[in-house]
This record gives C-alpha cells, sequence and structure tokens, in this order.
C-alpha cells in the first residue's frame, strides 16, 4: 500500500513519566506536596500563581493538576476554567486543593471543571491514592487519543490509496469508448459512478484538513447562477436515466459572491446528488437561487447575500432527525430498502458552509420531500 508523506502515521505522545504540575501560591504548601510526591516517580512542576501556571502550560506537558483554591489574582476556580475553555488541556485531570468545604464551593468547583478534590488538612496517603486515580483517566484518555489519531491516519491513507484505482478505471473507460468508437451509455454510467466516488473520497479528505484548521479558503468571486447552472448541467444525464426533471429556477440578474469556488461546487454537486438519489422515477428536482439582498423589502429584514434552494419530491426527512442529519455519519431512516443515508456528505456541506460564514438546514416540501436551503 502507497502513503504519502503528509499522510505518515503519527503517534500521539503518552507521557512514560508522569508530569504533576502544582499550583499554589504557598512556598510551605509546594514543599509539602513534593515531599510527600517524591518517592513516586514522578517529574514535578511548581507554579506560584495562576499566569505561572498557565506559561508552564504552555511550554511543557502535564498529566495532573493539583491547583489550590484559594491565590491571589487569579483563583483556582478561575484558573480552572481557564484550562477547561482550551482544547489543550480540557482534558487534563484537576485536583483542587481547597480548605472550603461547604456545599456551594464543592458546586462551583465542578461548574469551574474540576475532577476531585482534596480537602485541607491532608495526608500524604490521601494525596497519592487521588494523584494515582487522576492519572489513570489520563492513561485512559491519552489510549484512546492514540487510537483514534492511529484510526484517522489510516483512514487517510486508505482513501489516498483508492485515488490510483480510480484513475485507472477512468482511463479505461476513455480507451474503451476509443474502441467501440462512440459514445456508450454503460461507459457513461460507469464514468459517472467512478466520479462519484472520487467526490465522496474528496468530501472526507477536505473533512480531515477542516476537523483539523488545515483548511485554508482560496476565495474568488463566483457568479452563483452560473455555478447552479454548471452543477445541475452536470446531472442532467443521471437524472435524465432515472426519469426525474432537474430544473433551474434562477434570477435574471445574478450576483458575485466571494467563495470558494471548488469547495462550493463540491456543496451543490452533494445536494443535487442526494436529491436525485431520493426521488422516485419521475419526480422532480429544483435548484432555485435568489438574491434578498436585491429586494428592498426583504433587505431591511435579512443580511442574506444569497440563497441557495433544492427542492425534492423524495421520501423527506423526518422532523426529528432535521437537525442530526448533518451529523457525520448520522443514518436517517429514508422509508427506501434500496437507498441508505449516510449523513458524510451532508456534514461535508455544512462545515463548508459554516466556513464561508453561512448555514444550512432542511425543511419539509409540501406535500412531500425536502428543501435543503443555504444562507450566505
Amino acid at each position: 500500500m502507497s502513503t504519502l508523506p503528509s499522510n505518515q502515521l503519527r503517534e500521539v505522545p503518552i507521557n512514560e513519566i508522569p508530569q504533576i504540575l502544582i499550583v499554589d501560591d504557598e512556598p510551605s504548601a509546594r514543599q509539602t506536596m513534593e515531599m510527600l510526591l517524591l518517592r513516586e516517580g514522578y517529574e514535578l512542576y511548581f507554579a506560584a500563581d495562576g499566569y505561572e501556571a498557565l506559561t508552564h502550560l504552555d511550554e511543557d506537558e502535564a498529566d495532573v493538576i493539583l491547583l489550590d483554591v484559594m491565590m491571589p489574582g487569579m483563583d483556582g476556580f478561575e484558573l480552572c476554567e481557564r484550562l477547561r475553555r482550551n482544547p489543550k488541556w480540557q482534558h487534563v485531570p484537576i485536583i483542587l486543593v481547597t480548605a472550603l468545604d461547604s456545599k456551594q464551593d464543592l458546586a462551583r468547583g465542578l461548574e469551574a471543571g474540576a475532577d476531585d478534590f482534596l480537602q485541607k488538612p491532608y495526608n500524604g496517603l490521601e494525596l497519592r491514592a487521588r494523584v494515582r486515580s487522576m492519572l489513570r483517566i489520563k492513561q485512559r484518555h491519552d489510549e484512546l487519543e492514540a487510537a483514534l489519531q492511529l484510526r484517522h491516519d489510516l483512514s487517510n491513507m486508505i482513501v489516498h490509496d483508492i485515488r490510483s484505482p480510480l484513475s485507472s478505471i477512468m482511463i479505461y473507460c476513455d480507451l474503451l469508448e476509443g474502441e467501440l468508437g462512440g459514445q456508450s451509455e454503460t461507459l457513461d454510467t460507469i464514468r459517472g459512478e467512478a466520479n462519484r466516488l472520487s467526490g465522496f473520497l474528496t468530501d472526507m479528505l477536505m473533512m480531515a484538513k477542516m476537523e483539523g484548521g488545515r483548511l485554508i479558503l482560496a476565495r474568488a468571486k463566483v457568479d452563483m447562477n452560473e455555478l447552479a447552472k454548471a452543477t445541475a448541467d452536470s446531472f442532467s444525464q443521471m437524472a435524465r436515466l432515472k426519469d426525474i426533471d432537474l430544473s433551474l429556477d434562477l434570477p435574471e440578474t445574478s450576483n458575485a459572491l466571494s467563495v470558494d469556488p471548488s469547495l462550493w461546487r463540491r456543496v451543490l454537486d452533494n445536494l443535487i446528488s442526494n436529491a436525485l438519489k431520493f426521488s422516485p422515477t419521475g419526480g422532480a428536482v429544483t435548484v432555485r437561487v435568489t438574491y434578498p439582498e436585491n429586494d428592498p423589502a426583504a433587505a431591511l429584514v435579512s443580511a442574506v447575500q444569497v440563497r441557495i434552494q433544492v427542492i425534492d419530491n423524495g421520501p423527506g426527512i423526518p422532523e426529528e432527525h432535521r437537525e442530526t442529519v448533518f451529523d457525520k455519519f448520522k443514518i436517517v431512516a429514508s422509508k427506501r430498502r434500496d437507498v441508505s443515508q449516510v449523513g458524510l456528505g451532508l456534514t461535508f456541506c455544512k462545515m463548508v458552509v459554516e466556513a464561508h460564514d453561512g448555514r444550512i438546514f432542511v425543511e419539509r416540501n409540501k406535500p412531500r420531500g425536502s428543501v435543503f436551503t443555504i444562507e450566505l
């Protein structure tokens, strides 16, 4: 199996020697904890206040944080809340060390994100037991992260490797077409399905980039009428084979918007493909584009520049699934045994639209079907 340099398997580091960060403004308290934990074989780090703790965490790893509540400036509750808001540290177990014993203070600590409490005065046996307990939790989390990263990297490798045989299929389709001396409906079907599979793989790669924060939008001015027309035209043969009326409802004048053309084309591809897949033979699919900002009355109540709708008369999306249909790998009952839907394509659409600061949603098409709407 071939691999790409950018797709090599990465290991999620799991610290062999547990690293404990002790945050307390009292030097004597830090020294006491150091003495009680010295023989456990941990790497101990110290911070005299919340700001020093944040600086340390930016530079070094931590497996457990022992955090004093009563500190000047930023107290333990505030530091705990700040750590939980940071994705890098939100999974590090925090033990709040406190002399407070009221239920309100304990509740406040839990709301701030603490995992455990250590009541002052404490003894070495209790301290060591609580640290070991939190380390077990952290180790399980790190092992899970490593397993998920491995699965993610393997998935990306597989996606890249499938592209090679797909390219061969497309090449041989062209060769066979030349030998047959003309158009072949069978070859067109094979080529179309290969293109659909290639698009699916593209969605997976794009989603991986967006989830990893590596996707950079290549914006350009795009005529939305022309984009809708070009996308619909690419599905005309599929619609004809299924005896579905694929039509366009476009305004006479068009607006050019700053979007990523390739990503936006993939979004429309997915929506139209889904609509055709779920529409019955003899059904209809409409792609509608409107510009509310061109309507003075609508512009007063909406800042939407363009609204794109893909309308079908298929089985529709049950009301209870209209939010979750955009969730990754969410299966929605289509009420058709011959068609199953996996929400990957719709998840891709949602991620791209939101990356452009837009929104996508689905509503019922009366009397039957669905209306997928994008507002940008």
